[in-house]
């Protein structure tokens, strides 16, 4: 059964509204322990195989005068390359860091999809997990590359104290800009991600919950509405299609623009 379901119960029950529990499904393998596999990890999990045999597949088969499916990888790529890292670090910086920001747009777009899909209904990143990974190997890429760049001192003080600033108000700025370094930036790519995830679920489970409630249970004079509730579920499907990919934009975009600030000279 799927959240969309899950959260209109068989006939007689009423109306059941979303919580918090959709986004924590029950066991399916060794419950109780630590080895617990869930729907959640059984949809990461295929996203991943899929998104694997997609790329394999693409290498494998590349050619000279692409064909549709090499374009739309093509496409995919080289957007990631020219219009996130490219134009945020320019060419010579950029080459070392595509390979990351890539990989962390695909596998964000590919998680967040399988909210939509039927039969999964289950963003991947709806949980913080795979966020929180994402952001920790964001947090060791920017202070590597920015240490790499300045030495450790270095970096401190270029972040810690810019210059042109009164010395006093270092007091102030100092704790605040190592705070940034620490939590604030690797932060705002976590809630960002999950709260976009978790408001869509939580939309689309409303919709169609409703839908379902109204054709099979309601009052006759209500089963009506229930065209109104389907098709404002499908909107809001398009809708987080458009979501999903803007997030996983602004995933690496934030990415690629915490790296540069490590190693630019002046921030």
């Amino acid at each position: 059964m799927t959240s969309f379901t899950s959260a209109a119960s068989g006939q007689g029950e009423g109306f059941h509204a979303p919580t918090i529990a959709d986004f924590f499904p029950p066991a399916i393998l060794f419950e109780g322990t630590i080895f617990e596999f869930n729907r959640l990890q059984l949809v990461r999990i295929l996203a991943t195989i899929v998104l694997l045999t997609i790329f394999v597949i693409a290498a494998r088969r590349a050619q000279l005068v692409p064909g549709r499916f090499q374009n739309v990888i093509e496409m995919i790529l080289g957007f990631v390359r020219v219009n996130v890292v490219e134009e945020i670090m320019g060419k010579d910086r950029a080459k070392r860091f595509v390979p990351m920001i890539t990989t962390i747009f695909v596998t964000i777009l590919a998680f967040n999809l399988t909210g939509v899909i039927p039969g999964l209904n289950l963003a991947g990143t709806s949980v913080a997990g795979v966020a929180l990974l994402l952001a920790l190997w964001v947090f060791v890429a920017y202070w590597a590359a920015g240490i790499r760049q300045h030495g450790f001192l270095g970096y401190l003080k270029a972040n810690l104290f810019p210059p042109g600033v009164p010395a006093p108000i270092y007091i102030i700025l100092a704790p605040i800009e190592l705070l940034q370094l620490l939590i604030i930036r690797p932060a705002s790519l976590i809630i960002r991600l999950v709260a976009n995830m978790v408001a869509g679920h939580i939309m689309l489970v409303l919709c169609f919950a409703a839908t379902n409630y109204l054709v099979v249970e309601a009052a006759p004079a209500m089963k009506g509405l229930g065209i109104l509730t389907f098709a404002g579920g499908f909107a809001i499907t398009l809708f987080e299609v458009f979501v999903a990919a803007l997030q996983a934009y602004i995933f690496a975009l934030l990415a690629t623009v915490y790296i540069n600030m490590s190693i630019e000279e002046e921030h």
